[in-house]
């Protein structure tokens, strides 16, 4: 039996996550067919993506300098694509807000959808995961600790009794917040062990990426958050781990490499050759740490998961309140420990509507973005 290809929707394709999905995709040819590609600003890196991927229909938000291309395309809107009925897959690995709306629309039509966002989840978990299950939609997770824990429930037919999320703790693991207070940006985008966009290396500096994955996995694997720890694991070697009834752990290792997920995702249920993913080298491998996080050191992990348990818009007022945070810090305009200092001040002024539709989720959004830019700006009113 031949293997079917997949037709794919690449959203956020110029970003950290859609180039190595592209990777991945050009390493396995006759798998995938893409039809749909979508873009941010970066026309010249789409460019040459239409050019080798000849998709049908093409996204991007620069509308006086669209891509130079011989290919013709099809402008078509990430929502768009995403329920469009000759797409089976669509890759969601948007930053921000960007990726929600896609997202809920493609659950909505009963796609699977790999999905690299997380804020799509955080903000919005409650909704999206309805409309998947109303409709059939599967999700597949594309971030290494989710699709660790993904990989370790398959063919378990008992929930787990805990799921561990590991972190590889980032560059400051051993910092003290009086150094803390003294990072640079550019001391915080040299991550240890993976390579991704600024944006979310910050968060992995701050540990906020790993309260953002903590609510991310509640609403995934519809576990209580009482039931979901997190470990420091600085070699980055076991994605995650998941504990059973009898006290049995299993875990998935492999290369700090994000095409490993990527791949999983793309091709499950089936599991593919690809010569250019990384093997772990068993023999040279010295040793395997885990320790508690600092939550003194790095607030950001207890402010998220408290967001989370807290609900209805609080989290979508997480993300927008971080993501201004994280550009204010870059920009050289705060410290790096004034990145959770503003996240809980807007968190404490928020009053959250508890089951929130998706506008006014928007709206939480908007108003933290906003305050905190108020509040970095010296507004204390």
């Amino acid at each position: 039996m031949g293997y079917i290809v997949k037709r794919l929707a690449v959203l956020g394709a110029t970003g950290s996550i859609g180039r190595q999905t592209l990777e991945v995709i050009d390493a396995l040819p006759g798998h995938f067919s893409i039809i749909g590609l979508a873009g941010g600003w970066n026309t010249t890196l789409l460019a040459e993506q239409i050019e080798k991927f000849q998709p049908r229909f093409v996204f991007h938000q620069e509308t006086k300098t669209p891509p130079t291309t011989t290919h013709h395309y099809e402008f078509m809107s990430m929502e768009e694509m995403a329920h469009h009925p000759e797409i089976d897959l669509v890759v969601v690995a948007t930053s921000g807000r960007w990726g929600l709306k896609p997202t809920l629309e493609a659950v909505r039509a009963g796609k699977q959808v790999a999905l690299a966002n997380k804020e799509s989840l955080v903000m919005a978990g409650g909704i999206i995961t309805a409309e998947a299950k109303q409709n059939g939609a599967k999700i597949l997770p594309v971030d290494s600790e989710h699709s660790a824990i993904w990989q370790c429930l398959e063919g378990e037919t008992s929930r787990p009794a805990k799921i561990i999320l590991t972190a590889s703790g980032g560059p400051f693991r051993r910092y003290f917040p009086d150094e803390l207070a003294k990072v640079t940006p550019e001391q915080a985008l040299k991550h240890p062990s993976w390579q991704m966009g600024n944006k979310v290396t910050i968060d992995s500096a701050t540990l906020m990426n790993k309260g953002l994955e903590v609510i991310e996995a509640r609403w995934l694997f519809d576990m209580h958050f009482d039931s979901i720890k997190v470990l420091i694991h600085p070699q980055s070697i076991v994605h995650s781990m998941v504990e059973f009834a009898d006290g049995s752990v299993k875990a998935q290792l492999g290369k700090p490499d994000m095409r490993l997920p990527i791949q999983y995702a793309l091709s499950y249920p089936e599991r593919l050759a690809n010569p250019h993913l990384p093997r772990l080298d068993w023999e040279n491998m010295e040793e395997l740490n885990f320790e508690p996080p600092d939550p003194d050191a790095f607030p950001c992990l207890r402010i998220a998961i408290e967001a989370g348990k807290r609900g209805g818009t609080y989290p979508a007022v997480l993300c927008g309140a971080d993501d201004i945070a994280v550009q204010q810090f870059l920009a050289g305009q705060i410290k790096f420990t004034d990145i959770s200092r503003l996240v809980e001040q807007v968190l404490d002024e928020y009053k959250a509507t508890t089951r929130p539709t998706l506008e006014e989720i928007l709206a939480a959004d908007d108003w933290a973005r906003e305050r905190v830019m108020q509040l970095a700006a010296g507004d204390k009113s």
